[in-house]
C-alpha cells in the first residue's frame, strides 16, 4: 500500500490573503457563522465549483473589512463573503 500522507497546512479559505494559492480539501459548514443552514451553504458552495482537489487563488478583497473577496477556483472568478469562505477548507499549494 503506498499511501501518502498529506503534511501541508489546512485552514479555512476565509483566514486567506490576497494572493494565497491554495487546492481545495473539503467543506466544513458547522458554526462559521452563515445566515444560510449548512446542509444549504454547502450546496450553494458546490454548486459555485468549491470542490474537492480544486485550485483557488484570492485575487482581490473588499475594502471595508476585506470583505466580500474574488476567488478564483480553477478558471472562474466569484465573490464570496469570509463568513462562507470559513466552510472551505484549503491547504498551501506548495509541495504539490
Amino acid at each position: 500500500m503506498n499511501e501518502e500522507i498529506d503534511t501541508r497546512r489546512h485552514m479555512p479559505l476565509g483566514l486567506a490573503r490576497r494572493g494565497y494559492r491554495g487546492v481545495i480539501q473539503h467543506l466544513n459548514t458547522t458554526d462559521v457563522g452563515s445566515a444560510l443552514s449548512g446542509l444549504e451553504l454547502e450546496s450553494r458552495l458546490l454548486e459555485l465549483g468549491f470542490v474537492e482537489g480544486a485550485k483557488v487563488e484570492i485575487l482581490h478583497e473588499g475594502i471595508v473589512g476585506r470583505d466580500p473577496i474574488a476567488v478564483r477556483v480553477d478558471n472562474v472568478t466569484i465573490a464570496v463573503r469570509r463568513r462562507e469562505a470559513m466552510a472551505i477548507i484549503v491547504s498551501d499549494l506548495t509541495g504539490l
